[in-house]
Formats: structure tokens, sequence, C-alpha cells
């Protein structure tokens, strides 16, 4: 099959929040385009109709609307705080329409392999089916919640064990006896979800966390919480700050629910923002356990000598966070456990390679990615129009930006989830200064775009957690 010559286009892997972001940048400035997607419809995780998605039906967002939305695309008034599922897919279709990106997006495709050829500086990129399309350069958006993470024991079980990607309502939990393994926000979720349809419901955790609730003070958790941060106070400040909302505004300590204490502090850890759970637990509808010692077979045994008998278990416990099966790692400038990537998305010598979203954070992340792709964009448009006012940047972005720079001087606990933790608020900040520095904006949309809907209420929506 011959080579289809698109060296004149970018192409961006997925059609997700942080792709979407780019294709509708790298528009901006007059680069052609290219999305692939392998789902029925954009919206990536949020797509309900996506088969790798892990969205289940009734989850909602930890971020609450003002930080979560585009900058320059405001989610509506009449939108929940929190936003469901099907909110945020509709936002996403919305922002993909209103900048004339979702007809460069190519649904049911799947990108097979992206390589170099003969030193040449284009990259060339595979597609299913075999097809072969040069470009000038690519752009991985396919995000990092989709390879699961299973937890592997002594024994054997007899029952059904789903990881919570596969969860999409309690359907398989009516009436059955159910364990969810994993405290974080989806384990809690769905822990709350099952305990109002199983039989009994148990949680597994084996390291403690701190439960945040949506709310503070009746206002939403992350609205108070970047008020606190606006002041720019020391980190210990923060904590005791953070400490006392606890204490004013939780069911109490999570220890007196059976829940194992936290044995980090504060903020050093991905939040886990659930205002469910600890009702749930004082109520007798959740049962706390603690880590699993071995599964024997219709049964399950814990590290605390108590044993259960189990008819389903559900493993919400993360995802694999280097996954990338369509490329060489040579290419990531991977060393350790990563790919080494300037400011987790530029690569430090190739001036046509990018990687938007490949970070985690506790609250805010889709404008956050919309930063890291006007970056992109605005260097890519001054190598074309401007290469001396580029030069700045070329230099930056061969050199490492230190840990302590992208995580605010905070050192969270070591584990896989928490390899591409960043401070949303440094990150952030960092980033709309670049964005500033380049002092280039892309032309204003024609009046077609500019007159595009704003998304409107879902027909179907979820009831809120």
């Amino acid at each position: 099959m011959s080579t289809v010559d698109r060296s004149d286009a970018y192409c961006v892997v997925g059609a997700g929040a942080g792709g979407l972001a780019a294709a509708k940048n790298l528009k901006s400035f007059g680069f052609a385009v290219d999305v692939i997607e392998r789902a029925d419809d954009v919206g990536g995780n949020w797509n309900g109709g996506n088969p790798h998605s892990a969205a289940y039906d009734s989850i909602h967002l930890i971020t609450s609307k003002p930080y979560i939305q585009y900058d320059d695309f405001p989610i509506p008034a009449d939108y929940p705080t929190y936003l469901g599922r099907t909110h945020a897919h509709a936002y996403l279709r919305a922002y993909a329409a209103h900048f004339g990106v979702r007809e460069h997006v190519e649904l049911h495709r799947t990108v097979e392999w992206i390589d170099r050829r003969d030193g040449s500086p284009h990259w060339y990129v595979t597609l299913d089916g075999g097809e072969v399309r040069r470009y000038a350069g690519v752009v991985i958006a396919h995000g990092h919640n989709w390879a699961p993470r299973s937890p592997e024991y002594e024994g054997h079980f007899d029952g059904t064990v789903l990881h919570s990607s596969d969860y999409r309502d309690p359907t398989p939990l009516r009436g059955r006896r159910v364990l969810v393994v994993g405290g974080g926000t989806s384990g809690c979720d769905i822990a709350v979800e099952s305990a109002q349809n199983a039989a009994a419901t148990f949680l597994s955790i084996r390291r403690g966390c701190y439960y945040w609730p949506k709310y503070l003070f009746g206002r939403p958790t992350d609205v108070l919480y970047e008020s606190v941060l606006k002041w720019r106070m020391p980190r210990p400040v923060v904590r005791a700050f953070g400490g006392l909302f606890l204490r004013l505004n939780s069911a109490g300590d999570p220890a007196a629910y059976g829940l194992p204490k936290p044995a980090h502090r504060l903020l050093e850890e991905h939040f886990v923002i659930n205002s469910t759970l600890l009702y749930a637990l004082g109520h007798g509808d959740v049962a706390a356990r603690p880590d699993v010692a071995e599964l024997r077979g219709d049964r399950v045994l814990f590290t605390d000598g108590r044993e259960e008998r189990v008819d389903v278990i559900v493993n919400a416990t993360g995802y694999r966070m280097t996954e990338f099966p369509f490329i060489d790692r040579k290419h990531l400038n991977w060393t350790g456990r990563t790919p080494q990537l300037h400011l987790s998305a530029f690569h430090p010598a190739y001036d046509n390679l990018f990687v938007i979203g490949y970070f985690q954070t506790s609250t805010g992340n889709w404008p956050i990615m919309d930063y890291q792709a006007q970056i992109m964009a605005r260097y890519l448009h001054l190598l074309r129009t401007d290469p001396r006012r580029a030069v700045w940047f070329r230099r930056a972005k061969a050199e490492p930006v230190t840990t302590a720079r992208l995580s605010g001087g905070i050192s969270y606990y070591d584990s896989e989830r928490h390899w591409l933790q960043v401070d949303h608020f440094s990150y952030r900040a960092l980033l709309r200064k670049l964005v500033r520095r380049f002092g280039v904006e892309p032309p204003a949309p024609p009046p077609a775009e500019t007159a595009a809907a704003l998304p409107q209420q879902p027909e179907h929506q979820e009831h809120a957690a």
C-alpha cells in the first residue's frame, strides 16, 4: 500500500479533552490536522459509547465548573456544579463543533504504529487496515486511564471479577455480596452505589486517605481551595487550613469508621473527593476491610484475619501510566519509569512530537491540557513564521524541569498513580506564563465559528451523586 502524503498536516491521536484542545489550537494557527479516534464519537473517556471508556453511568467530575471548563468556552449556567458523564460528553461535543474540530475527526480509526523512516523528519503513522500516512508532526493525546491495573492475590476466586473500567451500572451487583478493592474516588463511588443495590458491600483499603467532601461551607471544595492557594501561603499553613476544614465539614475521623489512618501528610496524595462514603459506613451499608490476604473460592481472607463470603470483586485499583503501545519508547526520551518530557508535554529534541494530557492533577485538568496545546501551537507557529523568536523555547525544552518545580514543593507518595502527579496550581501558573511569553495570538476565527451554538442540556441526565 502506498503512503498517503499528509506532510503539511499534524496527526492528533485521540479525540478526548486533550486531543480536541490540541486540534483546536493547531487549527487556530492555520495548521492542517487529522484527529484519529477509535470510538464512535468525540469525548474520549466521557463518551458513553466508547468501549474503552472507564466512565460508569453515575460518575461525576470531582472538579467544579469554574475549574474544569476551557477558558474560551464556558460551561452553561444551567449545567450542574459537578458535571456527570452525559453533561461532560455534551460539553466536549459542543466544544468540538464550536471550534470547527469535529469535521477533522476520523472515527472508528485506530493508530497501529508511529515511526520515522530513513532519517526523514516526518512521522509515518500506520492506521488500521495498513494505511500509512506521512505527517509533519504527531500529537499524542490518548490519555492514561485506559490500561487497567489489577492486583494479584494468593489463591483463587470462584465468583465474578471486574475492574472499575468494566463497571457501567450496578446491574451485576444487585442482590450479591460485593467486595470493592481500592479507596480512590472511583472505589468510593462504586462502593456507595453497591450499598444501594447489593446484599452486602465491603470496601478493602490498603492505605489510608483523606476524604474531602464536595462542598465546604456551602461552596464547592475546589473553589474554596483555590481561594486559599491564591494567598500563596506556605504549605504547612495550607495543610493546617485543610485539616481544619476537614474537621469542621466532614463526618469525622475516617479511622472511626474502620478506615486506615493516612501515613502521609495532607496534599501528598491525589485527593479523594466523596461526600457519601463516610455516611454509608456510618449507617452500616458499607463495611470497611483492610487489604486482601488470600482468595479462598467463594470467600476472601483479609490481613486482619477476618473472612467474608463474596460473590463479586470490583478492582478499583487504577491504571498503568506507561502504556504507549503504538510508538517505540526510544522516540519518547524514555529513561527510568516514564518519558522524560519538558513540562510533561514537550520532547527535548523533536520539534514535531508532543504529548498532551500526560499528567495527573487533583483538579482542573481540561484547561491545563489547553494551556499545553496553546504553547505547542504558538511554538510551531513561530518555527514556521519567525524561527528566531522560538529559539528560547527550543533551548528551554532541551533542559529537564525539576520535579519540585512541577509539584509545587510537595513530596507525593511514591506510587504509580503519582508518577505523573503535578501540583495543579503551580503547573497551571507556569504554563500560563509561557503562553504569554510567546507574545503571539491566533487570528480571530471566522464569523461562522464564533456563532456556533453553546452546549445545551443533554436529553438524559444522571442522578447526581
